[in-house]
């Protein structure tokens, strides 16, 4: 947070996905100690304006922003991931608050439904002292509401904004070009959802969470599939806040439920054996925090067997690092010195980062190809240009590209600087001509399969080896999620076909299993 404040950043959001003010008490502290702004925001759930709501009430949001503002926060925002706030809670909640605390309040919505920009309106009307819109042409559905719109809304009233439209529409201009470099990465969402208000997925998981069921064959058909588990795994959890990381939770046992066939019943049925994705083990262990109102007991039980729940902070779990030998222990995996922003990233992403320097080290540095060759690749007789340093150019024509290869690649000739090279890369786009591996038997109970399509990331156990019902065979993850294989039964192992690294279908065969011996 020093380096952030060191670098320019004036204002920090704190928020906990769960809304747990003790869990945010240490970053509200660190903003504090750099003398820069802290913005302690609620994250916003359920529907205010439905009178059956009883857990996520206006008591629930005026008792947690007067803690936020004892804690230190010097302003209050209401972070609306899902955009579920429609306009007559926002207007009674933005109200409450300006009552009830003495620090500024910021509103914060995405436009999934529609009609955010009516939220933002009267949430202006009732008070409100800041909120997030989105330039026009990056505007509507999981981003923000129109700015563009909002201005010239207010700009004749007692709350006119004061910015200029004409500047607005000129950087709206340049954005709406920058856009087209990156069509391919476009969400095909075409309108707005009022379905938002059963699943209450957030913003930025809704495009994200989409592409993830696709990637594992669940099509479009099925998205709908994948919306109606959302909110019946949200129901499970005991409605939980759900924003980055424990709305991931909820999507991940989403998506696990409908490629492998499982009801809302056979999750909660004791009886029924089901290999839950690590990261809803991990939020029902306590690793995240603690859900305002606890878990559902039974279902707590179901997920971690034995192993007790955590009620503490986290953070209090976490063992002392040694910063001086943890850096000289990643210093001696790198080619370079390492700056202190990048043993930060290190330090609370080291596989991701760790994949970013492998990948750096493999390539190069990609940032100074021009958007379209990154994304798009060069057309056969197209020249570029690369800028390395000042001074200090490459000239890059694409020649020609070869057929495919048995195995999925193909060689790209080009010339750098007139001399001719060529380099094999992988096809994606094609699927190498090797036999179909083999698939579990579902009338076998010894031969384990994949649930999921996704790479296997570990193998627990050895040939020979015996194991227990419940035991973690391997683990695979897709998409950023992480499920555990575990055994149904008491056995020995007799065969592992599955390695790691290796990309698996659903259902492929990953062990067998053999009868312990009496």
């Amino acid at each position: 947070m020093q380096q952030a404040a060191k670098n320019g950043v004036d204002v920090f959001r704190v928020f906990d996905s769960l809304n747990w003010v003790e869990n945010m008490r240490v970053a509200m502290d660190a903003v504090g100690e750099t003398g820069k702004l802290c913005e302690a925001a609620i994250c916003y759930t359920g529907n205010l304006s439905d009178p059956r709501q009883t857990k996520y009430d206006l008591k629930y949001y005026v008792a947690t922003a007067k803690e936020l503002e004892q804690a230190g926060a010097h302003i209050l925002g209401i972070k609306d991931m899902a955009g579920l706030c429609q306009p007559r809670a926002a207007h009674t909640l933005v109200k409450s608050l300006k009552d009830e605390i003495g620090i500024p309040v910021h509103f914060h919505t995405h436009d999934t439904s529609g009609i955010a920009a009516a939220s933002v309106l009267a949430a202006i009307d009732a008070g409100c002292d800041a909120v997030d819109g989105a330039l026009d042409a990056m505007s509507g559905l999981n981003s923000q509401p129109n700015l563009g719109s909002i201005v010239e809304a207010l700009r004749h009233g007692p709350r006119a904004s004061g910015l200029d439209p004409d500047n607005l529409r000129v950087l709206s201009n340049y954005w709406e070009q920058v856009r087209h470099g990156y069509a391919a990465f476009e969400s095909d969402m075409r309108s707005g959802a009022s379905e938002v208000y059963v699943h209450g997925m957030p913003g930025g998981q809704y495009t994200n969470l989409r592409e993830q069921a696709r990637s594992l064959g669940i099509d479009d058909t099925r998205w709908h599939e994948v919306a109606r588990a959302y909110a019946q795994v949200n129901e499970m959890f005991g409605d939980i806040v759900k924003v980055t990381p424990s709305s991931k939770v909820v999507g991940d046992m989403a998506i696990m439920m409908v490629t492998s066939g499982l009801t809302a019943e056979d999750v909660s049925d004791p009886e029924t054996d089901v290999a839950f994705p690590e990261s809803v083990v991990a939020l029902f262990r306590g690793d995240i925090g603690q859900p305002y109102g606890g878990f559902p007991p039974a279902l707590q039980q179901k997920i971690l067997g034995s192993v007790q729940p955590s009620t503490s902070r986290p953070g209090e779990r976490l063992p002392p690092v040694d910063l001086d030998h943890a850096r000289s222990q990643l210093q001696e995996k790198m080619p370079r010195a390492i700056a202190d922003h990048e043993f930060a990233s290190w330090l609370m992403y080291p596989k991701v980062f760790s994949d970013y320097m492998a990948d750096r080290s493999h390539f190069g540095d990609v940032s100074v190809l021009p958007t379209r060759a990154f994304f798009y690749g060069l057309e056969t007789g197209e020249e570029i240009t690369i800028d390395l340093e000042k001074g200090k150019h490459l000239i890059i024509s694409h020649v020609a590209t070869s057929d495919i290869h048995d195995d999925g690649t193909r060689t790209v000739f080009f010339e750098l600087n007139g001399q001719p090279r060529s380099v094999r890369v992988q096809d994606r786009s094609q699927v190498a001509k090797r036999p179909p591996r083999r698939k579990a038997e579902i009338d076998h109970p010894d031969e384990v399969g994949a649930p999921m399509p996704g790479t296997i990331a570990t193998v627990n156990v050895l040939t020979g080896h015996a194991v227990s019902r419940g035991d973690v065979l391997v683990t695979i993850e897709a998409m950023k999620m992480e499920t555990s294989v575990r055994a149904e039964r008491d056995g020995v192992i007799a065969a592992i076909i599955a390695r790691p690294g290796q990309q698996v279908d659903a259902k492929d065969l990953l062990l067998v299993l053999e009868p312990a011996a009496a």
